[in-house]
């Protein structure tokens, strides 16, 4: 028998032990030896959890039990979990964690710590969508050419409605937090930083990148406009918050930030709270995954399948399949570097001149326009939306410092990026 004790017993930590007493049978068949949940830690013992195993208040009765073969960490947070999970590894215990903010900042040396024991973390990214065990095993004949992810379904959810019922970006906030899949600061979600912690540790497993959140671009989509929303209806895009991983020669590029996508793509398709992830590999091509990318079940899911592998294989999966490639050492692509194409929105005055000294100031900085639409406004100024050729980073952020300067650029530019 294997013995699991659970830190965290939250939504997930409870679905977890539910699922091992409910599905016990089929588990145990699936795993080859039993798997008993016997304890679980929370900070309160007052609040009723909806479990039958033992609960405590002390981490330690979980650790320091040696008859507990495999921890769960389910708390969330990084430096107290970090702590745990390194005192879990060191005494020898198998360790399944959902916490994609610890991976993202200490994946490499817990992994480098942990050694042949296993530590595991599937429920980290997209919920129940078993990506991380496709990247490592399913495609491991595969160089990995790309990785789109739509990751965060509280931005899919809102954009979602944004685009097919009109609502403004203030309006379905407020309805996304009043239906709980944003917090009362919706900053973790909006502002791109969860979908940015579940791309690094994608980008470790496909690249062997050691990246922290400090070193790629993250945008998030507070600056969705109805604008913005009407031009890629007009020109058959969807908008996506998507995290991108992708190799160029010997660089990755990562990055997370809202995207013009055409709407005839399969990752345009993924609306509402789920999640899609699409991987191109240099000998499959595209394959996609959709599914639930949190909730109580789908993530519980996905920490109970680790669980499970490890009773099968009783040792670790490397976390870095990947790193030692032929063919020279992989860095992070600087963002400055990073090419593709824009389209920027700006507001501008109505007037004879306008569009020349915008086209000067584009073509000055090796920027070509492509496709442009221009809507009058109220106040007698018009917004100018339009789309460029393959561009640098570099050179749209100088043309846009430009523009904010230039007299007839009335507003701050508004900027998106397209993946076609």
């Amino acid at each position: 028998m294997l013995k699991v004790g659970i830190i965290g017993v939250g939504t997930v930590g409870a679905s977890v032990a539910n699922i091992l007493r409910d599905n016990k049978n089929i588990i145990t068949a699936r795993a080859g030896i039993e798997i008993e949940p016997v304890l679980g830690v929370v900070s309160n013992l007052g609040k009723n959890r909806n479990v039958s195993i033992k609960l405590s208040d002390n981490i330690d009765d979980v650790l320091e039990d040696d008859s507990i073969d495999i921890i769960v960490e389910l708390m969330g947070g990084i430096d107290k979990p970090n702590e745990i999970v390194r005192k879990a590894l060191s005494k020898g215990k198998a360790v399944v964690t959902a916490n994609k903010a610890l991976l993202a900042y200490h994946r490499y040396e817990l992994q480098e710590l942990a050694g042949d024991i296993p530590f595991e973390f599937e429920a980290a990214v997209a919920g129940g969508i078993p990506i991380i065990n496709a990247l490592r095993d399913g495609l491991s004949a595969n160089n990995i050419l790309s990785i789109q992810g739509i990751m965060n379904g509280t931005c899919n959810y809102m954009l979602t409605r944004m685009i097919h019922d009109g609502i403004d970006y203030d309006s379905i906030l407020k309805e996304s937090q009043e239906l709980g899949y944003a917090e009362a600061d919706p900053t973790f979600d909006v502002g791109g930083f969860d979908a940015a912690h579940k791309l690094l540790i994608l980008g470790s497993i496909a690249y062997g990148i050691d990246a922290k959140p400090e070193d790629i671009l993250i945008e998030g989509i507070e600056n969705i406009s109805k604008e913005d929303i009407l031009f890629a209806k007009e020109f058959e895009y969807s908008i996506k918050l998507l995290g991108i991983a992708k190799k160029v020669g010997n660089e990755i590029e990562l990055r997370v930030h809202p995207v013009l996508i055409p709407e005839d793509k399969m990752i345009a398709k993924v609306d509402g709270v789920m999640n899609g992830i699409s991987v191109f590999g240099d000998k499959v091509g595209e394959t996609m995954f959709y599914g639930a990318g949190a909730g109580g079940d789908a993530t519980a899911s996905a920490v109970v399948a680790n669980i499970i592998d490890i009773a099968r294989k009783g040792k670790g999966s490397p976390m870095l399949g990947f790193e030692k490639q032929p063919g020279g050492s992989i860095s992070l692509m600087s963002k400055d570097n990073i090419q593709t194409k824009y389209y920027l929105r700006l507001e501008v005055a109505d007037k004879s001149g306008t569009l020349a000294k915008i086209a000067t100031i584009l073509g000055d900085n090796s920027i070509s326009i492509e496709a442009m639409m221009q809507k009058p406004l109220k106040n007698k100024n018009a917004n100018l939306l339009l789309t460029t050729h393959t561009s640098m980073e570099k050179d749209i952020l100088k043309a846009i410092s430009e523009l904010e300067n230039s007299g007839v650029v009335v507003s701050k530019p508004a900027m998106i990026r397209i993946e076609e």
